[in-house]
């Protein structure tokens, strides 16, 4: 059961000595359920073992259509490793990443360009043409389907950009470019786009408690808890309480574009989905609204709401724009001339958002280690580089360590070593493996990736 924070001391300990209390602290307050991250106080006082304290944690961060390939590279190992310009906002974590070379996901190649080649990019599946979807379960919701039922919720699936409707001319539907995260074969997990919308799923906010603080519902459940804790846990406390709140004002600003955006589609008779941004209500400065994502991710996991997470950066197809970059063409396009400098600032960007994250949860103390350290973060493409629709390797990042399972500090190299050893659906089975969920197959693959 949780652990009400006003209890006394001597309930506490009497109840600790009859049943354990549950691994993480809990702030109840008006219709809100605010899980506090790992401290050693209140741990110490649960008399948890490491394996309770410490859950594996896995986000797949997605951007559509490639990267600048005269960019992208890493050589050596821990703090000798060298990151190319693409990669060097990772250097402040390069200790803790993989940086694998040539992977592919042998399924989607020779299928057409872009759905083809995204459809099954975290399932190793043959999609299907038509009007009938058909792919394949993702990794990230088969974690969730057997480690879901121990969070608030199994898995958060968070996009930068809208779907798009309709088919290409390759006569794939959109739909495989624009989702990365299936929950069956002919169903995608619907991607939330509005940061407002995600942060009140995880925080449980409904109705008019909407336009409440989540931190002033719980303040006197909050203060109670911090006389009772440990100096250093009510630093981390106070740091925590103070990152949710600056996270919560940025969101409230979006929820009233969005808000705004409903009522002038109603004025207007259409779906607030076609309509294009800031009109529909999202952010029109990407940066704003890929970093809020990130933080919501990270919040998410500081806080075991969930364990599993997806964020799609930019869709296949992109038709997002980058100003601040000073790139005038639309993503898609810029693509197709992906050797530019413009377009290895887009790469960077994106991969910036990675860098971000893991350097946020690196910084979210868990033990003797870190957030990071309990998470495996995948980034990935669907493809090599545009100009080509090449997708006979595909550019693979990983973050942190799942719990000292996971070497890190590698640049990892499959690319000769024959198309049956170099499966992304490999890595995959690896990393289910390193999450507790054992498949004798998954995808195109029933073997693990060597070496890793």
């Amino acid at each position: 059961m949780d652990e009400a924070p006003v209890r006394t001391h001597r309930k506490v300990n009497k109840m600790a000595n009859s049943q354990r209390i549950s691994r993480r602290t809990v702030l109840r307050g008006a219709g809100v359920t605010m899980a506090l991250p790992w401290m050693e106080s209140i741990s110490a006082l649960a008399g948890t073992t490491p394996a309770d304290l410490f859950p594996k944690r896995f986000a797949a961060l997605f951007m559509g259509t490639g990267i600048n390939e005269n960019h992208w590279s890493a050589e050596g190992f821990g703090a000798d490793m060298k990151l190319s310009k693409t990669l060097a906002p990772l250097e402040p974590v390069k200790q803790k990443i993989n940086v694998i070379e040539g992977l592919f996901n042998k399924p989607a190649t020779g299928q057409g360009i872009h759905p083809a080649q995204t459809g099954s990019l975290l399932s190793g599946a043959m999609i299907q043409k038509g009007p009938i979807l058909r792919a394949g379960i993702t990794v990230d919701q088969m974690i969730a389907n057997r480690i879901g039922q121990d969070t608030a919720l199994p898995s958060m699936v968070l996009a930068c950009e809208q779907p798009m409707t309709g088919y290409h001319e390759t006569n794939f539907s959109m739909a495989y470019s624009s989702h990365i995260s299936w929950q069956t074969p002919d169903s995608p997990v619907p991607n939330e786009v509005y940061p407002s919308l995600a942060f009140d799923n995880l925080f449980e906010n409904r109705g008019s408690l909407r336009n409440m603080s989540i931190l002033d519902r719980v303040k006197e459940r909050a203060e109670a808890l911090s006389r009772r804790v440990s100096s250093s846990d009510k630093a981390k406390l106070d740091e925590y309480l103070s990152s949710v709140r600056e996270v919560e004002k940025r969101v409230d600003s979006m929820r009233k574009n969005k808000d705004k955006a409903d009522d002038l589609a109603k004025l207007k008779n259409r779906p607030v989905f076609t309509m294009d941004r800031p009109a529909n209500g999202l952010p029109e400065d990407g940066r704003e609204h890929a970093r809020l994502m990130c933080d919501i991710v990270a919040i998410a996991f500081q806080t075991d709401k969930t364990r599993v997470a997806t964020l799609l950066l930019a869709r296949d197809l992109s038709a997002m724009y980058y100003p601040f970059l000073q790139v005038r063409e639309g993503h898609h396009a810029a693509s197709h001339d992906n050797l530019s400098d413009g377009y290895e600032r887009i790469s960077r960007f994106h991969l910036s958002q990675l860098a971000y994250l893991a350097t946020k949860l690196d910084s979210m103390p868990e033990g003797n280690g870190t957030v990071l350290d309990n998470s495996c973060l995948m980034f990935l493409s669907n493809m090599w580089n545009g100009r080509k629709h090449d997708n006979s390797r595909l550019p693979v990042v990983l973050a942190g360590g799942l719990g000292g399972t996971l070497q890190t500090g590698r640049t990892l190299d499959y690319l000769k070593a024959g198309d049956e050893n170099r499966k992304m659906c490999s890595l995959y089975l690896s990393i289910m493996d390193r999450m507790g969920v054992k498949l004798e197959k998954f995808g195109d693959a029933n073997t693990r990736l060597e070496r890793l």
